[in-house]
């Protein structure tokens, strides 16, 4: 067998997914000589599945650790990563809130 015959033989690792993002999932699995795919195989591409936005594995099967001949499916779960991240709007609200409009809640006598 040639060293670039191994690469498609014989058996791998299967490496933790869980925590990454999907990309990042697709990209360690097929480091490891694994396709990394959703539960539905017939189904529509896991690219088309997470986008837009970031998605995080929150399964998989096989476990971490199991032995499988290589480019054999490792499928995951996943979810949408809540937020974007950007803390919401910043900008200034149009138009701007009356600035006396507080004082009728504040007591002068205390």
């Amino acid at each position: 067998m040639t060293p670039s015959g191994a690469r498609w033989s014989g058996e791998s690792e299967v490496p933790e997914l869980v925590g990454l993002t999907v990309r990042e999932a697709r990209n360690v699995g097929h480091q490891a000589g694994f396709v990394v795919t959703a539960a539905d195989v017939d189904g529509p591409p896991l690219g088309e599945l997470t986008w837009p936005g970031i998605w995080v594995v929150t399964g998989q099967a096989p476990s971490p650790g199991t032995r499988l001949r290589r480019w054999e499916n490792v499928v995951i779960e996943f979810e949408k990563r809540s937020g974007d991240g950007s803390g919401g709007v910043r900008e200034p609200r149009r138009p701007l809130p009356d600035p006396g409009m507080f004082g009728v809640e504040l007591d002068p006598t205390e």
